[in-house]
């Protein structure tokens, strides 16, 4: 995939990384998607190593006629090597890779944790590798449809200041945006992400499992509009879109809110308690929720706290 038109004056050529061989250690959702994405700015896709068979599933049908070889043989092979693995599992793999010689000198090795930044990558760059942390912060599902999503998709960028032109232009030739975030910014930045990526699946999906419970036949139908509207309202507003009965004050319905929820799913009123209350306070602070409601409002969340 070619950088869109308005990133290309950003890069002269001399930035672009030349075509390089690519390889995938880790074939999760990630891996064959970004090399994927990879193969159609130019460069090629040489090998890529998975254990389960969802894994080998995922490189047949992403990175078709690509061979599936161990780890090590994935870094003999590609100039620039995807490490694609859950987080806890890369500090072990680089130690790993580096101990037993596995990395060769000038060798790209991109990882694309959110949590990390490059100095998991430290017993690589001691090695000669040339260390990336590109962090695409989309949901992937492990099909083609990945591809086109990353079309305008976010990266978190962290590397080393002389590899920072290279880094971002290799997120826009997967169609990405680069987003520099400092080092020691990682973990908050993968925080945030997830607080709102990550719970919003839960919330969700905990909404649609009560409006089943309620007789509504088509869940996600109903709530696609209203969760379009609301998250479109809180990307351009912020918390001046709060709406509802926290932010009105209206203790007697948050109170009916947990009694059913008590009674019908537990499992979801500490959540519910907990993200009222969150609301409430930013509603306070935004001056939404007024003071003489909040009295009542926060001693029924207090209550269902104590129940």
């Amino acid at each position: 995939m070619n950088a869109p038109p308005e990133h290309r004056h950003e890069h002269s050529p001399a930035d672009r990384p030349a075509r390089l061989t690519v390889g995938v250690v880790g074939a999760g959702r990630v891996g064959p998607a970004l090399a994927a994405s990879l193969q159609l700015a130019g460069h090629r896709p040489v090998a890529v190593s998975g254990v389960s068979d969802a894994s080998v599933r995922r490189a047949a049908a992403l990175l078709p006629d690509v061979p599936l070889v161990p780890p090590a043989e994935v870094l003999r092979r590609a100039d620039l090597v995807l490490l694609t693995v859950p987080d806890d599992a890369l500090p072990g793999l680089v130690e790993g890779l580096a101990e037993t010689g596995a990395i060769r000198p000038g060798q790209l090795l991109v990882h694309t944790s959110g949590r990390y930044g490059t100095a998991v990558l430290d017993p690589a760059r001691r090695a000669g590798a040339l260390p990336l942390a590109l962090h695409p912060a989309m949901t992937f599902t492990g099909t083609g449809v990945d591809v086109q999503r990353l079309a305008g998709c976010s990266f978190g960028v962290t590397a080393p200041e002389e590899l920072r032109l290279a880094a971002e232009a290799l997120v826009i030739e997967m169609g990405g945006e680069p987003e520099w975030i400092e080092e020691a910014n990682r973990p908050l930045y993968h925080a945030a992400l997830a607080l709102g990526a990550n719970h919003l699946v839960t919330l969700v999906a905990q909404s649609m499992e009560l409006l089943g419970q309620a007789g509504v036949a088509a869940p996600d139908r109903m709530l696609g509009p209203l969760l379009g509207a609301a998250l479109d309202n809180a990307l351009r507003s912020g918390d001046a879109a709060l709406t509802g009965p926290v932010a009105r004050g209206d203790a007697g319905t948050v109170a009916a809110h947990v009694a059913e929820l008590r009674k019908h799913a537990p499992g979801t009123v500490a959540g519910y308690l907990a993200m009222a209350r969150t609301t409430a306070d930013r509603a306070l602070a935004h001056g939404l929720l007024k003071p003489e409601l909040a009295q009542d409002l926060l001693g029924v969340l207090a209550e269902g706290d104590d129940r």
